[in-house]
């Protein structure tokens, strides 16, 4: 059973997202049910992943105003704005609530109806996160041979979408064809998302995983227990720069100094043609705290700084190709609309 990051229920129009932030100590679903629960989780990383918070963004927005029986377009409109500021890399999350808007421009009717036609379309989006998955493990798992060894960074797999993930769909399907295949995943400093929730879904998934430290990947690639890797984005840029969180860089340049393959696999919907390179991409930069404390325990001493980008940008020249929904993407890289 490959574990989900969230649940939608169409007839009540409620969502519940598993608290990523808990994992693996606790497993807790949570009902988000107010503009505030669903614009914390998003920003806390309760729910993370470039297209899951899309999706829960857009589902989230009905859960909230199906409480009120005739939402007006200005609330809604207002709703919409403020969850597309949540995090600002991904590009999924404006996507989404640019849908939702557009739905509001071309609808006449108010209240109640207004609602239903939201709700249709967060559904859609929901659906075609779910194909997109799938769609991109069918044309990843082409690049993952009997006995490979998968190296990845933070989690892009089922927990980081609504279906079977980006990075980690080839990984399933490739598996589910009765290929032997393991990860090695980086632990992901500074909230591991790497150790806790990666290494989590794919022991829960029966998929073998090692965690390694982020320091020890380079060391992996030139002792050859590495195969390829495949990292999620964020945000690809037109160029085919890559925004994906912090550390990836580092893992595409030892890939390329052992001659290894570097594959980003995401969603048609990731592709951002109008940002023309990564120099352009906004980066999240989170709070020190999260690189100060380690739970109750202190690592950084009070008057030293802290510099914490949650993302960082890979130059598309070391992405050996990207994998699509629709399809596996090989350089030049020129996205256009």
């Amino acid at each position: 059973m490959i574990p989900r990051a969230l649940h939608w229920d169409a007839s009540r129009r409620t969502l519940c997202i598993l608290d990523q932030r808990l994992l693996p100590g606790q497993v807790v679903e949570r009902a988000l049910t107010t503009l505030d629960d669903v614009d914390d989780a998003i920003r806390t990383l309760a729910v993370r992943g470039a297209p899951a918070i899309g999706v829960a963004a857009a589902l989230g927005l009905v859960a909230a105003f199906a409480r009120d029986g005739a939402p007006r377009r200005e609330a809604l409109l207002a709703g919409i704005d403020r969850l597309a500021r949540a995090r600002p890399t991904a590009v999924n999350l404006p996507w989404a609530m640019q849908r939702l808007r557009e739905v509001i421009a071309r609808t006449a009717a108010d209240g109640a109806a207004l609602l239903d036609a939201l709700s249709a379309e967060a559904e859609r989006i929901l659906a075609e996160d779910v194909a997109m998955c799938d769609a991109i493990g069918a044309h990843g798992a082409a690049l993952v041979a009997d006995g490979a060894r998968v190296l990845t960074i933070c989690n892009a797999g089922a927990l980081a979408t609504t279906g079977i993930g980006t990075a980690l769909a080839p990984v399933y399907t490739a598996a589910a064809a009765g290929r032997r295949v393991q990860v090695i995943a980086c632990e992901t400093r500074p909230l591991l998302q790497g150790s806790r929730i990666t290494a989590w879904e794919l022991q829960a998934s029966g998929i073998p995983v090692t965690v390694c430290t982020d320091s020890m990947a380079a060391t992996l690639m030139r002792e050859q227990r590495v195969d390829l890797v495949i990292v999620g984005a964020d945000r690809i840029a037109a160029n085919g720069d890559v925004a994906n969180k912090i550390g990836t860089y580092a893992l595409a340049v030892a890939a390329h100094h052992h001659a290894l393959p570097f594959y980003v696999a995401a969603p048609s919907s990731t592709v951002d043609p109008a940002t023309a390179t990564g120099a352009r991409i906004p980066i999240e930069q989170r709070d020190g705290g999260e690189v100060r404390r380690l739970g109750d325990r202190q690592l950084v001493p009070d008057a030293a700084a802290v510099h914490n980008p949650a993302f960082d940008v890979t130059p598309a020249d070391l992405v050996s190709a990207i994998i699509t929904d629709r399809g596996i993407v090989r350089p030049p890289y020129r996205f256009t609309r």
